[in-house]
């Protein structure tokens, strides 16, 4: 139950401060918070990450769906084999999903707005990158990505551990 709570967490939040940027930050209006390198700004995406796929409303709201029954399927499968991180992982995309599903079922559109600029030098070349503008969902999204990620390198060295001792042991 406790995984549904974190999922519901991450929606609210990133409901949240969807609803701040919306309310007191004009389209468009930037913020500075810590100088050029991260600003609040207030942007609607109508695609993707990355804005790829813009106006693709419905195939995101069919695609979302599907994997939010895919998620709910395989966290109540991940809770019963008692795989915390991976149940962890999966509440995060559980609660990063439904954040902006709602949006785009609601408003045809994402309320992004945290916005990072890397302006720097490497080996005598300026480099200037600004990264895509994301929101909560999208962090969540991404954080439980990796999560999912490094259970399953663990899983897999764990495995390949475990093998290795039975290799061992049939040899003895």
């Amino acid at each position: 139950m406790k995984y549904y709570l974190y999922a519901l967490v991450v929606f609210l939040l990133d409901q949240a401060a969807k609803w701040v940027i919306v309310k007191r930050i004009p389209l468009g209006e930037e913020r500075s918070v810590i100088g050029d390198f991260f600003i609040i700004t207030s942007h609607r995406n109508r695609g993707a990450a990355f804005g790829i796929l813009q106006n693709q409303r419905w195939f995101f709201i069919i695609i979302t769906l599907a994997v939010v029954i895919g998620i709910l399927w395989y966290i109540r499968k991940t809770i019963r084999e008692g795989k915390g991180l991976l149940s962890f992982a999966l509440s995060l995309l559980l609660g990063g999903a439904l954040g902006n599903f709602l949006d785009r079922a609601l408003f045809g559109e994402v309320v992004d707005f945290l916005q990072f600029t890397f302006d720097f030098s490497l080996f005598g070349k300026d480099i200037y990158y600004v990264y895509p503008i994301f929101n909560i969902a999208d962090s969540a999204i991404v954080v439980g990505v990796i999560l999912i990620f490094l259970e399953s390198l663990l899983t897999w060295r764990k495995e390949k551990k475990g093998a290795t001792h039975e290799h061992k042991s049939d040899l003895t």
